[in-house]
Order: C-alpha cells, then structure tokens, then sequence
C-alpha cells in the first residue's frame, strides 16, 4: 500500500470549480494619480464610496483620484460630527459643583462602608 501513489491530479494547485453561472458583482474603476505623475487604477464594488486618496501599489506613493477627464476631483467636505467622550456627555448633564457634590456623597459613603469615616473633615 505504502509503495502506490496517488496519480492522475496535482493535489493543491487546482480547483475543481468553474465559474460557470457566477455573476460577478458590479464593480467601478478609479483612477489615481501619484506626485511623481504615474496614474494607477483601483476597482472598487459600484455601490462603494470611492476615496479619495490610494496609496499607490507599487510605488507607496499616496495618489489623488482622477475624473474621466483626468482631473483631480474635488470631494465636498461634509462637516464630520466630531466624537463626544464619556466625559462631555456627562458635562452635558451636569454641572462641575454637581459632580464634585456627587462624589463627595459617594466617598462618604464608601468611606462609612469601610468603617474609615475620614478623620478631621
């Protein structure tokens, strides 16, 4: 047994499916261009939202999208919410004098839990 081999089919290198009855999703390419002047083409999926800069794959180069006509798009700059902290949304809420009220109640509290009422306060 141990002296037969397997024949007929490199096992690994290919597929056995076809693409037969597979539909390629819709697909759009952009153009980029790099500063040292060399364009490249990216294909993105047709509903994506195209960027507007691509870094290059051969050079690294960060690249500008092009139109049709080979000029550099302008995109509109919508004004981006910027992200709120935890803290900003509390001071939304309340006030400094509230949160420094707040946590004195709730150190005395603790404090009393523990038995170590804060001596000379």
């Amino acid at each position: 047994m141990a002296d037969r081999s397997l024949r007929g089919m490199r096992l690994g290198t290919q597929s056995l499916q076809s693409e037969v009855g597979v539909e390629f999703s819709p697909r759009k390419k952009s153009t980029y261009r790099a500063a040292d002047g060399t364009t490249f083409e990216v294909v993105f999926a047709a509903d994506a939202e195209v960027p507007q800069q691509w870094e290059s794959p051969k050079s690294g180069q960060e690249g500008i999208l092009l139109d049709s006509d080979g000029q550099q798009v302008v995109l509109d700059e919508t004004e981006t919410k910027v992200p709120r902290s935890h803290w900003d949304m509390l001071l939304e809420r309340r006030t400094r004098a509230e949160l420094e009220e707040l946590l004195q109640e709730r150190l005395a509290y603790f404090r009393s839990r523990k038995g170590q009422e804060k001596i000379g306060a």
